[in-house]
């Protein structure tokens, strides 16, 4: 974080980053100071409404954060930000778009909890788009012109208005993490309730950490006098994420039932004090571990790993003979994950594995028109997972026939016909 200090007496010059956050009112000239070398300006948590006529000046800018300012239009001279790649506008008051304001060179665009109607077609023009955030508005639609973003690979439009989605949507030859939940359109079938759990039988000793949904930490449950078991407690927020709704997270949880790659649900609780809705989880042991890190700046919607991360091809098959047999049993109870990365999958040493979070996911119907295809794109997912785990394989030699099996497999799941990729009961039946 800078201060505004900093950048009045010249001590950021040079800065190729800048970060304020200071109940900014007006966008301060003396940025422009940095026109030559500036590449990330992020200006989130100010009281911002507009950007100056001549903004582009920054001619260097790749990445622009204004998160929860006080935008109402999206401002149009991005468009002449020839060199602008990410463009985050969360939590504003946007409900205009201008025709021409997206940015020639835009991948990754974050929109969510917005006051946004409708997507300008422009946005068919932006063909390096890869990541697309616009959960939390009020569009009753997509432009047809977006079915020519063929790079589009991660897509949120989940906690919208929308009755129906186009056909073309299903046909994207790259997308493969889609939420959609939360829209009139989308499936809601009853969820069987597990079993209540008062919140004074509960004991929460440390946070372990914080999502975007919640927050999860471990305790203790006194289920009976003289009998306690260790948990993990998370507790939703109710807000809006980058993903959806946390309600449809958490019916999406409880939804997948128990499987030996996904974590028990034991319960839900009541009687919270503050209202706030959670479950309780089995207690993920400590010794297990991220199998990757989210995608960062860069890889924009790929995963990204530690220096040096090399999987043995015994990993690499457990990880994908799990997945495949997650995927499977999601989807035969019409759940799409929607996040099926590397950095949502947890591993031991022992050859545990298991998938977590479902802020992303949709619930849908088996029988619907285009249930083959959701269940399709997740599997592209699954291929980029397995392309990720070879790009990091150990040098084994004397394994190079089962890593070509893998190959294959990947190769498979992430051609561009979604509809000839396999399912994921094909993919537990080939990995045997």
């Amino acid at each position: 974080m800078n201060t505004l200090q900093q950048l009045l007496s010249g001590e950021l010059a040079g800065a190729k980053r800048v970060k304020l956050a200071c109940g900014l009112t007006e966008f301060p000239q003396e940025l422009f100071q940095l026109a030559d070398t500036l590449e990330i300006l992020d200006l989130s948590g100010n009281r911002l409404s507009d950007l100056p006529a001549d903004f582009d000046r920054l001619h260097k800018l790749k990445i622009l954060f204004c998160s929860d300012n006080l935008f109402t239009v999206f401002p149009e001279v991005l468009s002449r930000c020839s060199l602008l790649e990410m463009v985050g506008f969360k939590s504003n008051r946007i409900a205009v778009i201008p025709e021409a304001a997206f940015p020639p060179q835009l991948r990754w665009l974050i929109l969510t909890n917005n006051c946004l109607e409708k997507i300008p077609a422009a946005i068919g023009q932006c063909i390096r788009l890869q990541k697309c955030m616009l959960a939390g508005n009020r569009l009753t639609g997509l432009p047809d012109e977006m079915r020519y973003c063929h790079n589009l690979q991660l897509l949120r439009i989940s906690a919208n208005e929308m009755a129906t989605l186009p056909d073309w949507l299903f046909t994207l030859p790259r997308l493969s993490w889609l939420a959609m939940a939360g829209n009139p359109c989308c499936h809601q079938p009853a969820v069987t309730a597990p079993e209540w759990i008062h919140w004074n039988e509960l004991e929460v000793t440390h946070q372990l950490g914080e999502g975007a949904s919640g927050f999860v930490s471990t305790g203790n449950w006194h289920k009976h006098i003289q009998q306690q078991r260790e948990i993990a407690v998370k507790l939703f927020k109710g807000e809006v994420t980058s993903d959806g709704l946390p309600q449809e997270e958490m019916n999406a949880t409880v939804a997948a039932g128990t499987h030996v790659n996904l974590v028990q649900v034991l319960g839900q609780i009541s009687h919270h004090p503050d209202q706030k809705k959670g479950l309780v989880l089995n207690l993920i042991p400590a010794t297990f571990a991220n199998l990757g890190n989210p995608p960062d700046f860069d890889t924009c919607t790929r995963d990204t790993f530690a220096a040096g991360t090399a999987f043995t091809i015994d990993t690499m098959l457990a990880v994908a003979r799990a997945l495949a047999s997650v995927g499977a049993h999601l989807h035969a109870r019409g759940i799409m994950h929607g996040d099926l990365y590397a950095h949502n999958i947890l591993i031991d040493k022992a050859g545990g594995v298991l998938l977590v979070d479902y802020g992303a996911a949709t619930m849908y119907n088996r029988a619907a028109v285009h249930a083959a295809a959701i269940e399709r794109l997740e599997v592209r997912a699954y291929g980029c997972l397995l392309d990720d785990l070879l790009l990091h394989a150990a040098p084994e030699p004397a394994q190079q026939e089962r890593r070509d099996g893998l190959l294959a497999l990947r190769d498979a799941c992430m051609q561009e016909q979604v509809l000839l990729r396999p399912s994921f009961e094909t993919l537990v039946q080939q990995l045997g």
